[in-house]
């Protein structure tokens, strides 16, 4: 979600894989959080965003609904002043739930460019390609453990994450 009306839509040669960085999972509103933070920053999303972000997140979970409270979220500093936040939370035992807050970003109905001030946008957008290498692990994770075995494993689903490195790290 990281296009601005100055970037061009087409050209290889501006492409470049971001970093991957996978934090510890946390407890938000009873549900267990898996995380992963994209930027091409090597030193990783500033603290600010990444508190600003967290304190958002509250308002994008779902509902309890019998399923295992468990989401993971994809936290995005782009390169300009914009910042995302997707969440994906399982719920009806095998569906993910999602919703987004942005920051820093005009150009999906932020009124700033501080990426500390997150709104929730209405577009319908599910991440860009720096976001979505975790969705397919986190699906096959959820198989692995919650749905193929006879007895789910959740702790065995919240140790398995996708490895850091970049976001194009994934054969």
């Amino acid at each position: 979600m990281a296009f601005t009306e100055k970037q061009p839509v087409t050209g290889k040669q501006r492409f470049k894989e971001k970093l991957l960085t996978v934090p510890p999972p946390i407890e938000v509103a009873g549900r267990r959080i898996k995380r992963y933070h994209v930027t091409a920053d090597p030193a990783g999303i500033a603290p600010d965003v990444e508190k600003a972000a967290y304190a958002i997140l509250p308002e994008l979970l779902p509902e309890p609904d019998g399923t295992p409270p468990v989401t993971f979220v994809v936290l995005h500093r782009g390169g300009d002043d914009g910042a995302y936040l997707n969440t994906y939370s399982w719920v009806w035992d095998n569906v993910l739930h999602y919703a987004n807050a942005a920051a820093g970003q005009p150009v999906v109905g932020c009124p700033d460019h501080d990426p500390t001030h997150f709104i929730t946008p209405e577009l319908p957008w599910i991440g860009c390609v720096f976001e979505l290498p975790p969705i397919l692990h986190e699906r096959d994770a959820w198989v692995r453990h919650m749905l193929a075995p006879e007895v789910p494993d959740l702790e065995a689903y919240l140790a398995d994450s996708l490895p850091a490195g970049t976001t194009g790290d994934r054969s």
